[in-house]
Formats: C-alpha cells, structure tokens, sequence
C-alpha cells in the first residue's frame, strides 16, 4: 500500500472520518483513564493493531486467530464492563442537555447541611452524603432505609454517630430532604488511588461516574470534608465555600460570556497532549484500515484512435476524450492516473463506411485486473472523415 497515495487522495470525508473517531478515542480515554476498563480498551486495541497488520501482511494463520478472538473478546468486554459502556452512552444522551435543571425549591436548607457537615468533620463522624440532582439515583443504590426528615445537625449525627442502625452507608438527599439512609454505593473501578482514600472516598467516586450526582464525604480518620462529582474529589476547607458549591451544583451559575475565538482556544489547549494522541492514533489506524476501503476514482484520459485507414483522414473530433469511473480497494485505486490508465479505440473499421464507434469496457488499459470500469462518458463517440486524393 502506498501510504502517500492514500494521503494525496484524502477528501473531506476522510478528515471529518478522523476528527469524529478521534474526539470518540480522546473522550473515552479521558472517561476511562486509570480504570480496568482502560486496560482492557488497550489491549483490545493492540490486538487489532496486529489483526490488520497480519492482514495486510498476508500472515494466514494470525489473521485466522485473531479473526475468531476478537469477536470472543469484545462480546466478553461487553458482558463484563456493560455498567462502564451505559456510563458512556448516558452521557451522550442528548435528552440530558435539554432538561432544565430543577432548582430544589427554598435552599435554605443547604447552609444548614454545610454547618452539619463540618461539625460532624470536627467531632471525626464519618459520613456519606448524596446530592441528587438531575439524575435518580434509586438505580444504584443497594438496600437502604426510607426516611423523611431535614438535613439538619441532629438528624445528621443521629444517623451517622456510630451504633445507630443507619450509620453504615449513605443518606441520599431529593429536593432538600433525607429520603433515605444506610444506602450502598457502586464503589469506583479507578486504580492506583490515595491511600489515604477509605471505602467512604472509593463509593463518592463510584457513584459520580454513574450518574450525575454529587457525594459529600467526611473522613472518620481525619476529620476532613471532600465533595465528590463527575468521578473527581475536592477538598472543601469550610462551611460557606460548601454551600457555595452545592448551590452551584443544584442551580449553575450562568456562564460568562465568551467570544467564540475564546471558545475555541479553550477547546484546543485543554489536554492538548491526550487530543494530539488521538489524532495521530486514529490517523494511523486509518491509513492501516484505509487501503481496503471501496473506492472510486475518475479519470479524463485523451482517446488514442489506432489502426486508421490511411485513404481517410480524421476531420473531428482531432482530440477526443472520455471520461472514466474506476473502482476497486482504496490501495489500487488511489494510484491510477493518466500515466497507468490509457484508453485506446480501433478505428479500422471506418473503411468500410463505419464512423459511430462505441467506447467499452476492453478499450480502457489497466495496470491489473483488481480494478474495474464501471462508466465511461461519452459511451459513444461519432467521427468525421475525409477522403483522401490518390
């Protein structure tokens, strides 16, 4: 395959091709970063690396392999992280960005939650606390205990003070109000954690890359307070700075306005390095896979009139053309040009009176049989002779 000859024949198709598996690749590296999903995406991608290059090789016996153990592997994949890929796909369900945020009514409530909070830290009660927001987080959830009662100190230490029935596990706040407690989280597949990070820090987690809530976590430990949200922790020093963050995660501020040049930019040099990776991998992989991709090309070649009776002389067209429409795999495809395709006619038959010659298939002179004509314009072509003085 002749790599330059693909990239000479690139069309805007092909590019938007790169781009849109390229922001694909880029966005699932950033979702599944450090998780044993990650590592399986890896190796399954290694593995096809070797699948296409054997094909292209003519490696018989590899290409057989890994032909039957790719479709094993990625039905396994599937199976085994179908919680990782409804994460993906969830998050790029259009239906989320159209909804309107619900903004929980009166939030009075949210500077007496942020007061419990860090008074719970001080006295090093460990405490799990969920913020639903547009999401339900009933789904995830397992066991759990249905209460209604205001997110106040009291309610808070009661729950969480150690020999309470409801101590163990978390409290999932709707609209203002504890409706249930001693919930189980979905712990977080991420590796390579702190290891200062406690099962309480591993569920915040596992629960903020499901859906789209947010988790308060107090350390039993060390009496420190972390929010948890979109699979991250945040450190939270004080009562007011969590309250802010918590309104800001029930009702957003409005964003700054932004020119779309600023909009742009950001786009561009946020982790240009990982955005930068995925292009070239995309890239490549495209020029590995591009060479068996169906193509077409057309050619105007000029029609060279053979075998001419030599009593007549050719009056018009002098210089003829047709126009050609080739097809076959992209790798012999691509290289055809004027200087590899001909298109030849006999014209010796014109001394029998014949002047309309139709223009087929076998006039058109092919550097190998792995490509074929599937139009030729114009399909026939009439010529004018003269004759000539003896």
């Amino acid at each position: 395959m002749q790599f330059s000859s693909l990239i000479s024949n690139l069309r805007i198709q092909d590019i938007v091709d790169i781009l849109l598996l390229s922001v694909l690749a880029y966005h699932l590296y950033v979702w599944f970063w450090g998780t044993k999903a990650f590592k399986a995406m890896v190796g399954l991608g290694v593995m096809s690396v070797i699948f296409t290059v054997a094909k292209f090789w003519g490696l018989f016996l590899t290409t057989w392999v890994f032909g039957i153990l790719l479709p094993v592997l990625v039905v396994l994949l599937i199976i085994v992280f179908q919680s990782e890929i409804r994460q993906v796909l969830e998050r790029v369900n259009p239906l989320k960005i159209s909804r309107v945020r619900n903004p929980n009514g009166n939030q009075e409530w949210i500077d007496k939650l942020a007061e419990a909070v860090m008074e719970m830290a001080r006295k090093k009660v460990g405490a799990l606390i969920v913020l639903e927001r547009d999401d339900k987080v009933d789904e995830w959830l397992t066991d759990g205990e249905p209460i209604q009662a205001e997110p106040t100190t009291g309610i808070l230490l009661s729950i969480f003070q150690k020999g309470s029935p409801l101590h163990d596990g978390a409290v999932i706040i709707r609209e203002g109000k504890i409706v249930r407690a001693a919930c189980y989280l979905p712990l977080t597949s991420k590796e390579e954690l702190p290891g200062q990070w406690g099962t309480r820090h591993r569920a915040a987690l596992g629960l903020t890359e499901s859906c789209d809530a947010w988790v308060v976590v107090v350390s039993e430990e060390r009496g420190e307070v972390s929010i948890a949200r979109r699979g991250e922790l945040q450190e939270v020093p004080s009562a007011p700075q969590l309250a802010e963050l918590i309104r800001m995660g029930l009702r957003p501020p409005k964003p700054l306005t932004e020119t779309w040049k600023q909009k742009l930019s950001d786009a561009f040099r946020k982790r240009l390095g990982a955005k930068a990776g995925a292009v070239i991998f995309v890239s490549i992989f495209w020029l590995l896979l591009a060479g068996q991709q169906n193509f077409e090309v057309t050619l105007t070649l000029p029609l060279e009139v053979k075998n001419k009776p030599p009593d007549l002389e050719l009056v018009s067209p002098l210089d003829p053309v047709v126009k050609v429409r080739l097809r076959g795999l992209r790798k012999d495809a691509s290289v055809l040009g004027p200087h590899n395709v001909r298109a030849e006619l006999d014209i010796s038959l014109a001394k029998l009176g014949r002047r309309t010659f139709r223009i087929e298939p076998r006039h058109i002179l092919l550097p190998h049989d792995r490509v074929k004509v599937v139009g030729i314009e114009p399909r026939v072509i009439k010529f004018s002779f003269k004759k000539l003085s003896p």
